[in-house]
């Protein structure tokens, strides 16, 4: 049996082993070392008495895996940012924002709505946790729009949907992930990530605005605030943006070198910042302690899975699975952007079944170099590529796209995560009723991903800066 064959016979174990409910991470890990004890056993010819030493070269191999990949200074941006978002709840920056966003957009069709969008947006900005943002405005935004009379499943697929920016707008843990794997640079990526991440926010309220006019009573406006009151909500809100500033400013290093540091240390300074805030409005031990326990949790649930798909990967390499991927996918009868779709299209299928850390890491060891083998390579001209852009633009511009499949696949059901966590938090609402109420932004995430599909500059345009 070939290398590929034992790689894809290896690759459908572990789909299995995910269908029937093990944990991506030890569904990986456990894939990964059995490929690679078949893979060396394989290449001793299958003696009985050589399958220890095949076990043994296995298990060494997997075992440099973890310490090698996650001893890395960029990966130590995803505790700093996921700690950011818990902080600034305990800070009262999220009320703040919530707050602000209300008195100024409320009076739509739609505002309440449309203001959760818009505060889960600025929130994102400052938390690298989709899961983070959907829990806190669970909290805050929902019971607001019950109050004015917003159906509870609408309501709550409004919080589910726009804590979703938090996989796109920096910072952001997945894209972090993702320029991990893929060896691109971190800042560029991060950049990339702010417009389109802003321009779905602005297309889910349009979405909202929309239903709020077509359908009566759907989204009752809120009015009756003065502009001295609109103005006074923003004292309150604007250290959020200080520490946005704080985190662009680092990502976006115009200087470069000392003494303005790196993206991590700009990670590490707003936490530090955040932290002083919370302690200027009362943070309490407790919460301190609450907020040091879910970043270390989260965190350690992210580089578990890390590592596990890493053994994975480092399989993956032996079998040459990715590169027999490539090859197939660019001997395709079809232009490279109809297979563009398709990878993409079965990304929203497998994001069903998938949470989206894990497919992401699963899938673009194969996927990656396929889509750059589909451009022209690594190292393409724009004047030479399918897509029209250079190696390492495209790299940039497929990671906002499947980064926004991600984002896609944390609200669709079966798995769609970011439902679950509103559903957790309000207990009145059964996730049916979430995944119901998350059903119109299917539309607005479509139309989204086709516009950036068309229109690459929507990405492209800040990281082209840098």
């Amino acid at each position: 049996m070939t290398p590929i064959e034992i790689g894809l016979w290896t690759t459908g174990f572990l789909f299995i082993l995910v269908v029937l409910g093990m944990r991506v991470a030890f569904a990986a890990g456990i894939a990964g070392l059995v490929g690679l004890v078949w893979i060396f056993w394989a290449k001793f010819g299958y003696e009985p008495d050589r399958f220890m030493q095949a076990l043994t070269v296995a298990v060494k191999t997997a075992g440099q895996v973890p310490h090698s990949k996650i001893a890395s200074q960029e990966l130590s941006l995803i505790p700093t940012f996921i700690l950011i978002g818990y902080l600034a709840y305990y800070a009262g920056l999220t009320s703040a924002l919530f707050e602000a966003a209300k008195r100024w957009v409320g009076w739509l069709p739609g505002g309440m709505a449309v203001a959760t969008v818009f505060a889960t947006a600025g929130f994102a900005a400052v938390s690298g946790a989709s899961v983070a943002t959907s829990a806190v405005f669970a909290r805050i935004a929902i019971p607001e729009m019950l109050k004015v009379g917003y159906d509870k499943r609408f309501a709550a697929g409004v919080v589910a949907a726009g804590g979703t920016l938090a996989s796109l707008i920096p910072p952001s843990a997945i894209l972090v992930i993702y320029a991990i794997i893929v060896e691109q640079d971190v800042g560029k990526l991060l950049l990339a990530g702010f417009i389109p991440g802003a321009f779905s926010a602005v297309v889910y309220a349009g979405l909202i605005v929309t239903l709020a006019v077509t359908l009566p009573k759907f989204g009752p406006p809120v009015r009756g605030f003065s502009w001295g009151q609109r103005f006074a909500s923003l004292p309150k809100a604007l250290p959020i943006f200080f520490v946005i500033f704080i985190i662009i400013f680092f990502v976006y290093n115009p200087f470069g070198g000392d003494p303005f540091g790196t993206p991590t240390e700009g990670g590490a300074l707003g936490a530090a910042v955040v932290f002083v805030m919370a302690l200027v409005h009362g943070m309490k031990w407790h919460q301190l302690k609450d907020a040091l326990l879910e970043t270390a949790k989260l965190a350690t649930m992210i580089f578990t899975i890390i590592w596990g798909v890493l053994i994975y990967v480092r399989f993956l390499g032996f079998a040459d699975l990715p590169g027999a991927f490539s090859d197939w996918i660019t001997s395709l009868d079809h232009s490279p952007i109809i297979t563009l779709i398709m990878i993409l299209l079965a990304y929203a299928v497998l994001g069903m079944f998938m949470d989206a850390i894990g497919m992401l890491l699963l899938t673009l060891p194969v996927v990656y170099p396929a889509v750059m083998a589909l451009n022209g390579g690594e190292f393409v001209s724009a004047a030479d590529s399918a897509f029209g852009m250079s190696g390492p633009m495209c790299a940039i511009w497929f990671g906002i796209l499947v980064v926004k499949m991600a984002e896609f696949c944390l609200i669709t059901p079966p798995i769609g995560l970011n439902c679950f966590v509103v559903a957790g938090v309000r207990p009145d609402i059964s996730v049916q009723d979430v995944f119901r109420g998350v059903t119109p932004f299917f539309i607005a995430d479509a139309i989204t991903i086709g516009l950036l599909v068309a229109f690459p500059q929507i990405v492209l345009w800040l990281p082209s800066l840098a």
